[in-house]
């Protein structure tokens, strides 16, 4: 490819993938120093006709059938089972909302807990995988064009004889920060 068309590619990827880039960086970096977003919670006791069990399965249909009473759309994550010790819980995870189930004292109640994200909390759900398979392609298509944009920034540095040696040193430079950010951690 020539330098046009590279330069072409860099710019337009650059420009089209920014929205979701930023949003990315910034949930990344707050989430790196704990800023995560909130949620609006509510719980119910649910009156079961027979105990529990620690079936993923099973609690993901009692699970559905609550959220369908309720006019709730399902989590668009996946469902899974936590245990610790004696305990455990189902957790269903989403980009709007969380759910979990879990066991009480009595046997025939269980806990029903639905978390609404806020808007910044629902970006960052999005950030940790949560959301529906189209924002799933979405972020594999920014990394792709991140990786496109990297390349060709560092092709187009290449092809100039005076900026070789200074992109050489910087992606050196850059392996080894790296390594030391890596190995010091």
């Amino acid at each position: 490819m020539n330098r046009a068309t590279i330069t072409k590619v860099h710019l337009l990827l650059a420009a089209f993938m920014f929205p979701v880039a930023l949003m990315f960086l910034v949930t990344g970096g707050f989430y790196t120093w704990g800023i995560k977003g909130d949620y609006v919670s509510e719980a119910y006791d649910i009156e079961l006709s027979e105990p529990l069990t620690a079936n993923a399965q099973v609690l993901s249909d009692i699970v559905a059938g609550q959220l369908r009473m309720r006019s709730i759309a399902l989590p668009s994550g996946g469902a899974s089972l936590k245990k610790g010790g004696t305990s455990y819980k189902l957790e269903w995870t989403g980009s709007e909302r969380d759910v979990e189930l879990e066991p009480t004292a009595d046997p025939l109640v269980a806990r029903l807990t639905i978390k609404e994200t806020t808007w910044y909390r629902n970006l960052v759900q999005l950030h940790k995988a949560k959301g529906g398979q189209l924002f799933k392609f979405y972020a594999a298509g920014l990394a792709i064009s991140l990786f496109t944009i990297l390349a060709s920034g560092f092709l187009l540095a290449w092809q100039v004889p005076k900026l070789r040696r200074l992109a050489t040193l910087c992606s050196i430079s850059g392996v080894a920060v790296f390594a030391m950010a890596v190995l010091f951690s």
